[in-house]
């Protein structure tokens, strides 16, 4: 390194990031710098992360997810792109109840005090947001339109209500969806869960199941796990309705069953606890008690437990009979705790020969076990076997079937059945309508009213929205707290004026979210949900990020929402969201980070003491977004080094001429083409990264080594050269804050400034790399002493093994660090490594 590159070592004022994160994070709301329209001369780019709940103050999870999202958007701006990058709250929610309780707040009180505090956390980590466009699901002109749009599905036949059975928490008094129940508890308070039959209002989503799978394949920008998991909840199956009847011949039992050719070995009926033919068959034999007392103990059973497949099979025999129609014998009904009822029929035709959960069951109760289909390259198998045997084969001891292959079976079975009447094909999902009631007060009423005329009466639209009242007592316990406050219960019948009472039950928050991304491109309007200019410019969200935790459930309602609004014709497209990203969890001391672990890391602290922009690098470069992020405490005091080498060598910066003006080009430099070749490296890399991969990890990393060879850089030389190498290292410098600047936006906005331009670094291109100089066959060579990295050289790519080595020792830096040493061997990676051992 000559005498003017050690300038920018040292030298160098204060990196006091405190006051210039305030002063930019001030400058960019006072010009609004992210507020955006719709603007159709230019490329649009909706960049979405999933909004938060407003649960009193980000942590690292919210840092890094968020910074990912701003990283995309302030490189898409610089791109040219007209970049939409909103933030909200998905507001209502169990936990302000639960606030409200404990600390005896309202939970509008707690939620506006959350939000307020969490948005100054927000603009204080320098997120790109347009804040224009903020929203929360509590506001009734939001909420509104949850209440409009239930009203339209239920025109439809999507919303309505019936009795079912519910996993309920006892100390969160409300209902739990299937994925909410962890282990048997309830996912928040962690209070055992039991079954309670409740009236629920459903929103049909099944409706769209077709289109919801189809359209899983119309998203490649998705991975391709949450598509799996997706597939799988939903969970198509095709095969046969039989009807099983009651030996008693007053009735019939449906089963659904995948495999129909293996009908000839049920030989017993397997109910749901919840099923309700189990009353029926079960009242007046002497089994009775003991099935009433199954199914006590079943209630307090969750679902998800008892269905798992590693679960004891349990059951009792109701005393009745069902008929078998494809071999005409008697066969036993029995309730079990593996069946469910929302999968087919919640009956099961058992096969235990042929289903490893039948066959256990029949072991332990000692059932009938009847072999009905051989291997294709081997004899029947066994009653005795230990594992049941459930691949294609050929049929046996199945009448006038025998010998045919499964699938020939299948379909000569089934038109069997539905010649007889004794069945039909089907296709099944698994998952079941969507339950939105919720017993609490924190969400948006259900715009229903009923009148003991007329029945349930929907609220009409000019009366929308029905408004949540303030004055609630809220307590924990019994039913919904709206039901006890008579001035919003005791209602007037929107179609005959009799007195009439509102539901007090309200909706799921996952309705919330089921659509907010839509309310961000027109969240003032008061008319409509979403402007219709506004869709049409905006959707699809081209970029959505969130954790793999939501996709399931958020992630499939949003999509079924979009379809219903499509079918509406309030928007263009049928899929909200056409690239997804995952990012991982922040882990700490081997956990995910909590507050029951100890090991969490409040993103205060950190900005007090190294800034957002260092907050922001390290949880960019310690991991790619989709991984884990190990947290590592060396880790950011490195990013905060990084950052502060930068300033220094920005500051100290001095050029040898009086103007350094001008683009340096490749034909015309005679010396500084390795720093020049490399700023056009860096370029592609950093660009590619972005762009194609997300890789922030290694694009930052490619920057470190760009600030490395700026460091080295020799300035000295006739004065033709200084001025020459001047151009090369303000170009360097200046690529390095373009670059750097989506990463550690206020850093980079300050120092553009310094370098004496203008207008923001934000307003400024992307840069652009040289193909020329990408084209050059050059070879960046790490010389390791050692096997620590002591050196770097460029060498052309074309070089031999032996004319690097020469090339290596023969360096004047090489040469004075092996002095008086002896070398035992030299290992060298082509283009890449050499690796001088010495003795």
């Amino acid at each position: 390194m000559g005498k003017k590159g050690k300038q920018l070592q040292g030298m160098a004022k204060g990196y006091d990031f405190k006051e210039i994160e305030e002063k930019w994070q001030l400058c960019w709301e006072e010009r609004k710098q992210f507020r955006v329209t719709e603007d159709p001369s230019r490329p649009k780019y909706y960049l979405l992360e999933m909004y938060p709940y407003p649960s009193g103050r980000i942590h690292m999870g919210h840092v890094r997810n968020y910074s990912i999202g701003d990283v995309v958007a302030r490189y898409k701006r610089m791109r040219g792109y007209n970049v939409l990058h909103p933030m909200g709250w998905d507001a209502f929610g169990l936990p302000a109840e639960n606030a409200a309780i404990e600390n005896n707040i309202h939970p509008a009180i707690w939620t506006e005090d959350n939000i307020r505090y969490m948005r100054k956390q927000l603009k204080r980590m320098g997120f790109s947001y347009d804040w224009d466009r903020e929203t929360a699901s509590c506001y009734r002109d939001y909420y509104k339109w949850n209440q409009w749009f239930f009203l339209k599905m239920y025109e439809r036949g999507l919303a309505y209500k019936r009795a079912s059975s519910v996993n309920w928490c006892d100390s969160c008094q409300t209902v739990l969806a299937n994925e909410q129940v962890e282990g048997g508890l309830c996912w928040r308070c962690e209070t055992p869960v039991r079954q309670k039959q409740l009236e629920q209002w459903f929103l049909r989503i099944t409706h769209y199941a077709e289109e919801l799978l189809a359209g899983l394949d119309k998203l490649p920008g998705w991975p391709e796990r949450v598509k799996v998991m997706q597939r799988n909840w939903i969970g198509k199956s095709v095969g046969v309705e039989v009807r099983f009847p009651l030996a008693s011949g007053d009735a019939s039992i449906p089963a659904f069953t995948t495999r129909v050719d293996t009908l000839f070995g049920a030989t017993f009926i397997l109910l749901s606890p919840e099923h309700p033919m189990v009353q029926k068959v079960s009242e007046e034999t002497p089994q009775a008690q003991s099935i009433s007392l199954f199914l006590e103990r079943m209630s307090r059973a969750d679902k998800i437990s008892r269905t798992a497949l590693d679960a004891e099979k349990e059951g009792c025999f109701t005393g009745s009979y069902a008929i078998n129609p494809a071999t005409g014998e008697k066969i036993p009904i029995w309730v079990a705790n593996y069946v469910l009822l929302e999968y087919g029929t919640g009956a099961v035709m058992a096969v235990p020969a042929h289903d490893q959960r039948d066959l256990e069951f029949a072991r332990k109760y000692d059932l009938p076990i009847r072999v009905v289909v051989k291997g294709l390259d081997g004899g029947p198998g066994e009653e005795t076997s230990a594992e049941a045997y459930v691949e294609e084969g050929l049929l046996i001891n199945s009448g006038r079937f025998n010998g045919l292959p499964s699938d020939r079976a299948r379909e000569a079975i089934a038109k069997h059945l539905e010649g007889n009447d004794n069945g039909k094909r089907q296709v099944a999902f698994r998952f079941r309508d969507w339950g939105i009631s919720r017993q609490r007060y924190w969400g948006t009423p259900i715009p229903i009213i009923y009148c003991d005329r007329c029945g349930t009466v929907p609220v009409p639209y000019q009366d929308l929205p029905v408004v949540l009242p303030s004055d609630v007592q809220i307590v924990g316990k019994g039913e919904s707290p709206l039901g006890k406050v008579d001035g919003f219960v005791q209602s007037g019948c929107p179609k005959c004026s009799a007195p009439a009472r509102r539901e007090t039950d309200t909706m799921d928050t996952f309705v919330d979210s089921s659509w907010y991304f839509l309310r961000f491109l027109s969240p003032h309007n008061d008319l409509v949900p979403v402007e219709e200019d506004a869709a049409r410019y905006w959707m699809p969200v081209d970029q959505y990020i969130g954790g793999i935790e939501h996709a399931v459930m958020h992630l499939l309602y949003a999509r079924f929402f979009t379809k219903f609004l499509h079918d509406l014709n309030l928007i263009q497209v049928d899929e909200p969201f056409t690239n997804l990203l995952t990012q991982g969890m922040v882990i700490k001391d081997g956990s995910k980070m909590s507050k029951s672990k100890g090991n969490v890391v409040d993103p205060n602290e950190l900005l007090e003491r190294y800034g957002a922009d260092t907050a922001r690098l390290f949880s960019l470069f310690a991991s790619p977004p989709e991984k884990d992020l190990d947290w590592s405490d060396q880790g950011v005091e490195g990013s905060f080094r990084f950052l502060n080498r930068i300033w220094r060598m920005v500051e100290t910066y001095q050029p040898s001429s009086r103007s350094v003006d001008g683009e340096p080009h490749l034909e015309e430099l005679t010396v500084g083409k390795d720093l020049f070749r490399c700023v056009h490296q860096t370029i592609k890399k950093v660009t590619e990264d972005i762009e194609d991969k997300f890789h922030f990890n290694t694009a930052i990393s490619a920057l470190m080594e760009l600030v490395n060879e700026v460091s080295q850089f020799d300035l000295s030389g006739t004065e033709a050269e200084r001025n020459e190498r001047d151009r090369v290292l303000k170009k360097a410098l200046e690529t390095v804050l373009l670059l750097l600047s989506p990463f550690s936006p206020h850093i980079c906005e300050e120092l553009w400034r310094r370098m004496g331009h203008p207008r923001s670094v934000f307003e400024e291109p992307w840069p652009v790399y040289d193909e020329r100089a990408i084209a050059e066959e050059v070879a960046l060579i790490v010389v390791q002493i050692n096997g620590r990295v002591r050196h770097r050289l460029y060498l052309a790519a074309s070089s031999t093994e032996e004319e690097i080595k020469g090339t290596v020792l023969s360096d004047d830096r090489v040469k004075s660090l092996l002095s008086g040493q002896e070398v035992k061997r030299i290992v060298l990676v082509p283009n890449k490594l050499v690796n001088i051992v010495l003795r």
